[in-house]
């Protein structure tokens, strides 16, 4: 196992349930490798800011044929190894670990609720911005007050 950081491998950070199905190649290329390394030292912050508690990633990094089979967009930060959508069961709900992070001052990109998963990129273009899904689609600027 390549470990990217004391909790993260690149093999987690790359896995993909998608890919292994459709026989993708998501193996990344050296610079989104260094990309990943930098995502989990953000990752291994966020971590320690929810209580050490484990982080399950759901998807990293992902290769423009997997982005296109899961919808992603053209433009994603998981195309650069920039971006993870994850869970923190232990922590509490998606918008428990989003307003976590969203109050703390962990640097990132966007910070998106999802609903049953949190997205969070760190492109280096670092906006703080903070979305919540909208039901029937899209996006809203902010977390919900519920």
């Amino acid at each position: 196992m390549s470990r990217l950081s004391p909790h993260f491998s690149l093999e987690e950070l790359t896995a993909s349930q998608t890919a292994a199905r459709k026989g993708i190649d998501n193996t990344p290329p050296p610079a989104v490798i260094e990309a990943l390394r930098k995502t989990a030292a953000q990752l291994e912050a966020v971590r320690e800011l929810l209580g050490g508690r484990v982080i399950t990633v759901s998807s990293g990094y992902r290769s423009p044929r997997l982005n296109r089979a899961v919808g992603g967009t053209r433009a994603s930060a998981h195309l650069k190894g920039r971006a993870v959508d994850f869970n923190c069961y232990g922590f509490g709900s998606p918008l428990a670990v989003c307003r976590a992070i969203a109050s703390s001052e962990i640097p990132f990109d966007q910070l998106i609720e999802e609903g049953t998963w949190v997205h969070l990129s760190f492109d280096e273009r670092l906006r703080r911005q903070v979305r919540t899904k909208a039901p029937g689609g899209g996006y809203r600027p902010g977390l919900r007050s519920d």
